[in-house]
């Protein structure tokens, strides 16, 4: 009996051990609500912002400057990219693309 009580003792000090909740558990807003709403979810991001980042991209791309385009010319045509591996590509462009015959 004695035996009993001391296990039953033990079972309820455990128990209040494991069920206590800090203050500071107390202090996320998570606790009361753990799920925000759609409205919410990404305020942290402005709309705005994206869009003015995809605005900025698309006025970059309009306006690179001839060397970009150049290496880029370069870059897709592979002779001319292992040519400007060794010399550079302003040199593989004038080598592959500079001499352009026109009719």
């Amino acid at each position: 009996m004695r035996t009993l009580v001391i296990l039953t003792l033990l079972a309820v000090l455990v128990m209040a051990a494991t069920s206590y909740e800090s203050h500071e558990s107390m202090e996320s807003h998570e606790y009361l609500n753990p799920f925000l709403n759609r409205r919410r979810a990404n305020d942290f991001i402005q709309a705005d912002s994206r869009l003015r980042a995809i605005t900025q991209e698309r006025i970059r791309e309009r306006n690179k400057p001839p060397q970009e385009h150049q290496r880029e010319l370069c870059e897709d045509y592979y002779p001319c990219e292992m040519y400007a591996f060794r010399h550079g590509y302003a040199a593989a462009y004038k080598h592959y693309f500079g001499r352009r015959r026109t009719k």
